[in-house]
């Protein structure tokens, strides 16, 4: 399994949720090879995301660009890398 790791600056909590609950949830599950992911805010100005698919390929696939822009959030770092280990 591989994952792609998200961190963003967030300019407005709710819509952050808003956008993460009515669009990239919805997304990320009909993505192919979807296994699960988590969204955490940090803070009231930062979050992270883990989202983990069957494959390398998968999981890059899937990951939105670095210093994209979303519901009020923007993107700082995109990294995909190998799980090893889940509980």
């Amino acid at each position: 399994m591989h994952a792609h790791v998200v961190h963003v600056d967030i300019q407005d909590v709710a819509e952050a949720e808003k956008g993460v609950n009515d669009t990239v949830i919805p997304n990320l599950k009909k993505a192919p090879g979807f296994v699960g992911a988590y969204f955490v805010a940090i803070d009231d100005t930062h979050g992270v995301s883990v989202a983990v698919f069957d494959t390398e390929e998968q999981a890059s696939a899937a990951a939105p660009p670095a210093r994209a822009t979303g519901q009020g959030v923007t993107m700082t770092s995109v990294e995909t890398g190998r799980v090893v280990g889940a509980a």
